[in-house]
């Protein structure tokens, strides 16, 4: 990785793709301290914090800390997220949408615009549900027509900034725009965790006790990152033969190649729908007021992240439970939506390729479907392991971090995503000055 970087730094046109990246980031770091005129910061913080707990340490991460301190860029990249979530979902229920698609570079650009607009409409809407709650609670300076409005002006700007700047780095930056920002917010948290646990385990204990605790906190965060890294670049690899073909006088084609599946080929997005999920019954409660007794409270405990690997409350990591199922049920669906063999296999035989020792069409069909539903299951299995990983040391040992599981995947997939494309960009400048030259 550092070699990579270290090439490129070298390349003038790289060079400066990545000094431009850096002074987005730099201005996306900046505005995520800036504060909305009209709020307490400090009481919003308190509040959010008694609310939602640890379980709202996903979100404080993606946003960089931004929207536990209600600041200008409070909302972050997670209306883009979401957006582009739904949209790639309703691809698959609305036929237009997925002719539009297929449509190559046009099709992109109007998905694209689609996804902006529909940013724009989650922004108004999140952005107009704070300004009313936090009114109600008492966190706004003054409760009037006019803060609300202003609140919801601020931080619907915000968002649509950072999208605009995620666009920026795509277009004139090293690519990958958003998921850059989302890694800087990511990796922005992880010092004053690191902070945390020191401060823990490690601050005024005795040596032996230092020593074991360097090593276990190491040993997790560097094995959860080898597994990460391990479970992203996985893939089952299926050979294709394509058969001859008489053009003229000369036979083409029958050269073999190989179909990559990726084991992990919903990525992080299971995890990120189960906790959705989970947490969306804790944060109405939390908005209703509600303190519901019996059968339902002994329910919203269990569903709770911060009640799971208690040892006080054994009983209540049975939602631990409940959200590895819900990972394994969401890998399946959402690689269902994603990946179509039969629209592979007709692809194959359109153009003349097989599998060798399988028959075109259904057989076909039938190989890909259980090679799929094979390595989905291991994919699931490997992300229920990284996302336990945090939840476990969390509950058991108290060892409260923002980033956990998901953030680590995302991290780690960021990272090997723009190493390859900084490596592709001086692979094609190499071919282009040989091609000059």
């Amino acid at each position: 990785m550092f070699e990579t970087l270290r090439n490129a730094l070298k390349v003038k046109d790289i060079r400066k793709k990545l000094l431009f990246t850096l002074f987005i980031l730099i201005i996306t770091r900046l505005g995520c301290q800036l504060p909305i005129p009209g709020i307490d910061r400090a009481q919003i913080s308190q509040y959010l914090d008694s609310l939602l707990g640890d379980s709202f340490n996903l979100l404080n991460s993606f946003t960089g800390g931004s929207f536990e301190q209600m600041s200008l860029f409070a909302l972050n990249v997670t209306p883009y997220i979401t957006s582009s979530i739904i949209i790639q979902l309703l691809t698959i229920a609305i036929p237009a949408l997925e002719e539009m698609q297929r449509d190559g570079e046009d099709g992109r650009k109007k998905m694209n615009n689609i996804t902006r607009f529909v940013t724009l409409g989650l922004s108004v809407m999140e952005s107009t549900g704070l300004a009313i709650g936090f009114g109600r609670q008492g966190l706004l300076t003054n409760y009037n027509a006019l803060t609300v409005c202003e609140m919801i002006v601020c931080l619907t700007a915000g968002s649509v900034f950072i999208m605009w700047l995620g666009e920026q780095i795509t277009d004139k930056g090293i690519g990958n725009g958003i998921s850059i920002i989302l890694l800087i917010n990511i990796v922005s948290r992880m010092p004053s965790d690191l902070y945390g646990l020191y401060q823990k385990f490690i601050q005024d204990k005795p040596i032996g006790g230092i020593v074991i605790a360097v090593a276990i906190i190491a040993g997790v965060i560097i094995g959860t990152i080898m597994l990460t890294i391990l479970l992203n670049d996985a893939e089952r690899k299926i050979p294709v033969q394509y058969s001859k073909k008489l053009q003229g006088r000369r036979q083409i084609g029958g050269q073999g190649s190989v179909l990559p599946i990726k084991v992990n080929t919903a990525n992080v997005i299971p995890v990120i729908f189960a906790s959705s999920l989970l947490q969306f019954p804790l944060v109405i409660k939390q908005l209703l007021g509600a303190d519901p007794k019996g059968v339902a409270g002994a329910v919203l405990n269990c569903l709770n992240q911060n009640n799971w690997c208690d040892p006080e409350h054994p009983k209540r990591t049975i939602g631990l439970l409940v959200y590895l199922v819900l990972i394994v049920l969401f890998a399946y669906f959402y690689t269902s939506i994603t990946f179509n063999p039969m629209e592979i296999a007709n692809n194959m035989k359109k153009q003349g390729g097989f599998v060798p020792g399988i028959r075109p069409g259904k057989p076909t069909i039938d190989y890909l479907t259980s090679i799929l539903n094979y390595i989905v299951f291991i994919g699931a299995i490997g992300l229920c392991i990284i996302a336990t990983i945090p939840i476990f040391f969390n509950g058991y040992f108290g060892a409260h971090v923002s980033f956990g599981g998901t953030s680590i995947i995302i991290v780690s997939g960021v990272i090997l995503e723009t190493i390859k494309q900084i490596e592709s960009q001086m692979l094609v400048r190499h071919y282009t000055g040989f091609l000059v030259d």
